[in-house]
């Protein structure tokens, strides 16, 4: 009687480990945003469809399969723009100057995150809310927000309350759109966002109260939103806007999210 043995070789570790690298990779990239949800629920029907094939359930197995072949080319028809952000997203953070950037493939960063400006975001939206200034400030949390800093105009200076007075300023070039602050940096000014369309949002919604709704939905950023017409501060989270949000609500609600300084 042969013994039957599972031989190893030097080839399947290496493509097993090829594909965790991958698989992680692809986490990191949509983790905290809605497209993970989608990779779940996709991972879900696939699964349920291999069980329903180990049942030979016939009729179920070839209405899924009809929906999965299907369903793959209806995806890339209907997220065709955010294919390309993510292919953009790829190419930005992994190859740079035609050269593979290695250090980039574990995500790995042992150093501690500089905390981020509290004080001077505060101070700077107070001063927004004063002078009825229209501001829209998205704080990176975990999500990646690369993909709308694609078109944006890139600073990465560090935050202060005169830089962010005067990218806000209605004289500035830089004014119209979001920033998006990582860290205790300004990443990035000028940033177009995308705007929610329901039309069951209250009529007093302008764009970047919209935009707000819009970019918590697709991230885990936390935004604050200062009105140009009443001044008045609001927050968002989760596609929900907190409106007539106080200094000192603002300020606890920045302490208790993000290591501050």
């Amino acid at each position: 009687m042969d013994t039957f043995f599972i031989q190893i070789r030097i080839l399947d570790v290496i493509d097993i480990l090829l594909v965790a690298i991958i698989m992680y990779q692809l986490y990191m990239l949509v983790r905290g945003t809605v497209a993970l949800n989608i990779i779940i629920g996709i991972i879900s029907i696939y699964i349920f469809w291999g069980i329903v094939k180990m049942l030979k359930m016939e009729l179920l197995s070839s209405i899924l399969g009809q929906i999965i072949g299907v369903g793959v080319i209806a995806l890339i028809i209907v997220f065709q723009q955010e294919i390309r952000r993510f292919l953009l997203i790829i190419g930005t953070r992994y190859i740079s100057r035609n050269r593979i950037r290695l250090e980039n493939l574990l995500n790995v960063d042992l150093s501690p995150k500089p905390p981020l400006r509290i004080k001077s975001i505060i101070k700077a939206v107070m001063d927004f809310a004063n002078t009825k200034t229209g501001a829209l400030i998205v704080i990176k949390r975990k999500s990646t927000l690369d993909m709308y800093s694609q078109a944006s105009d890139i600073l990465d200076a560090n935050t202060s309350s005169r830089l962010l007075i005067s990218i806000f300023n209605k004289l500035s070039p830089l004014h119209d759109g979001a920033i998006i602050i990582e860290n205790e940096k300004v990443h990035a000014a000028r940033v177009v966002l995308p705007v929610n369309d329901n039309p069951d949002l209250p009529p007093e919604y302008g764009l970047r109260h919209r935009a707000a709704i819009a970019i918590t939905e697709l991230t885990d950023a936390f935004v604050i939103i200062v009105s140009e017409e009443t001044g008045q501060i609001s927050i968002a989270e989760s596609g929900k806007i907190i409106k007539n949000i106080s200094q000192k609500d603002l300020m606890e609600r920045l302490d208790s999210e993000f290591q501050s300084v």
